[in-house]
């Protein structure tokens, strides 16, 4: 087989629908759009969603729940798999992962989670940690310290 031999899947191309020209095409005159109309206009149609003056269904049906955005705690995520970059006996503070491009430092804090092994004691202060984390971090002989909120909620 040759480059110049390669040619589509017969039947995966198709030829684009011409409209509008000439009446022997049967896409002439009116271009498949009907006679007359809102949606033989130029722009015409109506919105998502539109439901044609009836209340749409989004406004029908009631509200459930309710979200607590001004008092929830968004924490930045580190895994414990992600620590062994450190030495042995390193005390992992916020600004030390933010420093190491392991977070950010724009949410309400750290949590450290515990996807992944940690080979070396280290001492982490964070400001939440997974059970699992804790675990981790203990029985490679570290200590897991909380430290306080990281911004406090107006």
């Amino acid at each position: 087989m040759q480059l110049h031999d390669l040619r589509p899947a017969p039947g995966s191309k198709r030829k684009p629908k011409r409209v509008g020209r000439g009446i022997g095409s049967g896409h002439g005159k009116t271009s498949t759009r009907g006679t007359k109309g809102q949606w033989a206009r130029s722009g015409g149609g109506v919105r998502p969603g539109f439901e044609g003056g009836q209340m749409p269904l989004q406004r029908r049906v009631p509200k459930r729940g309710f979200t607590n955005a001004p008092f929830k705690k968004v924490y930045e995520i580190v895994n414990v798999k992600a620590l062994n970059r450190f030495e042995a006996g390193t005390e992992v503070t916020p600004e030390l992962l933010i420093a190491h491009r392991l977070a950010h430092g724009d949410k309400d804090g750290i949590k450290i989670l515990g996807e992944g092994d940690l080979e070396k004691p280290l001492t982490v202060k964070a400001h939440a940690f997974s059970k699992s984390a804790l675990e981790k971090i203990t029985a490679a002989g570290g200590k897991a310290e909380v430290l306080e909120a990281a911004r406090e909620v107006k």
